[in-house]
């Protein structure tokens, strides 16, 4: 990629992979850094959900696990561990919440909250202060989505905690010892129960961080998503005129954290008029099928009341589609709404700040912006502001 290109997709991500696929002659186009992007809707869809792109092994989990269906075991088992703690999480984030100071850095505050209202769940209380502390160091220096800029990065790797040593070591220890055979205490035993016996430590301890990043990561993010626009298109203190699960909805729309996914080349084949031989990934943007004009009315605009009207919905995949879909989708909708709740109960929210361009780079997401959240008084009007 040219500098002058380099420039401009870091000014606007996704306004820039938007341009690209207009001036595309085909239903797939090439992007300045050699990637394939599908942006035919019909076509994205194809690759999405037809088995000859989704055979084998998720890409997500990498050569982690040894088989499709350990695959899908260990996604329905952390999925149903996060379903069965939800209202513990939705009393810690209440709690949380009503804590927030008045003026708050997003969206860093979104991983936080979302870490606090989890930490037991990833890891039972007492189980291993290093290993905690740790987690949550790696939350609060902002390593659980790559940062935009080289000097970040570094500033990022200066600061990280060694995380990966910490748990390997306790992995083995539980497994030496046993977790129990009834109940799973924490995100932990549930890997070590589902996981086959040929599964290593070190294997297992990489897959237990890839849950607590995506856990924390992505639902922190997609609060923060939600927050802001929903904020930007309301008016300033007053109630938000649409329920929770449309704001997030249309956020995960608007903005999807998850900007690309990718998917091999089984054979052969001609697509979109292209040719592309075995073993060449063949990229699919959720934002680009979010906003298909020919598929969505307005495509442009937040409106979280499109999800009340028949006929608004296009294709919408923020957690992917067809066999490799995220198997917590809709258990990951509820917390990122339960957060969202909880945040607007009984307060005002307003922003400043802020900007609908995101950062990308594994992950789409927001740019700093301070969140202002007054508690509404009984009886009068909303408390002023510190300033």
């Amino acid at each position: 990629m040219s500098m002058v290109e380099m420039l401009r997709f870091r000014r606007d991500p996704l306004g820039f992979v938007e341009n690209y696929s207009h001036r595309s002659p085909s239903g797939v186009f090439r992007l300045p850094w050699g990637a394939w992007c599908v942006g035919d809707s019909d076509l994205a869809l194809v690759v999405l959900r037809d088995p000859a792109f989704n055979t084998g092994m998720a890409p997500f989990f990498g050569d982690l696990l040894p088989s499709r269906p350990a695959q899908n075991d260990f996604g329905h088992a952390v999925r149903n561990l996060v379903r069965a703690r939800l209202p513990e999480y939705r009393v810690n984030m209440a709690k949380a919440a009503a804590e927030l100071p008045e003026a708050s850095q997003w969206p860093a505050t979104g991983a936080m909250l979302v870490y606090r209202c989890t930490a037991d769940l990833l890891l039972q209380p007492g189980a291993s202060p290093t290993l905690r502390r740790s987690m949550e160091q790696a939350v609060r220096v902002g390593s659980l989505v790559r940062a935009p800029h080289m000097w970040q990065r570094a500033l990022v790797e200066m600061r990280r905690p060694k995380l990966k040593p910490v748990v390997v070591e306790l992995v083995t220890a539980r497994r030496r010892e046993g977790i129990p055979a009834d109940e799973p205490r924490d995100l932990l035993d549930t890997l070590i129960g589902v996981c086959p016996d040929e599964v290593t430590s070190r294997e297992l301890a990489d897959l237990y961080l890839l849950m607590f990043l995506s856990i924390v990561g992505t639902v922190g993010h997609s609060v923060a998503w939600s927050l802001l626009l929903a904020c930007l298109h309301s008016r300033p203190r007053s109630s938000w005129p649409w329920p929770a699960d449309w704001i997030v909805r249309e956020a995960a729309r608007h903005r999807p954290v998850v900007w690309m996914v990718g998917r091999s080349v089984p054979r052969p084949t001609e697509f979109g008029g292209v040719p592309f031989q075995p073993g060449a990934v063949l990229s699919v943007s959720p934002y680009l099928l979010h906003h298909d004009e020919n598929r969505w009315t307005r495509p442009g605009v937040f409106r979280p009341e499109r999800w009340a009207e028949p006929g608004e919905h296009g294709p919408y995949v923020p957690f992917s589609s067809g066999p490799f879909i995220c198997a917590g989708a809709a258990v990951a909708q509820t917390m990122i709404s339960d957060a969202l709740t909880a945040l607007a109960d009984d307060a005002h929210l307003t922003v400043t700040g802020g900007d609908l361009r995101p950062f990308v780079t594994n992950a789409a997401i927001c740019r700093p912006f301070v969140l202002h959240r007054t508690t509404k008084p009984r009886g009068g009007p909303p408390r002023r502001e510190r300033r």
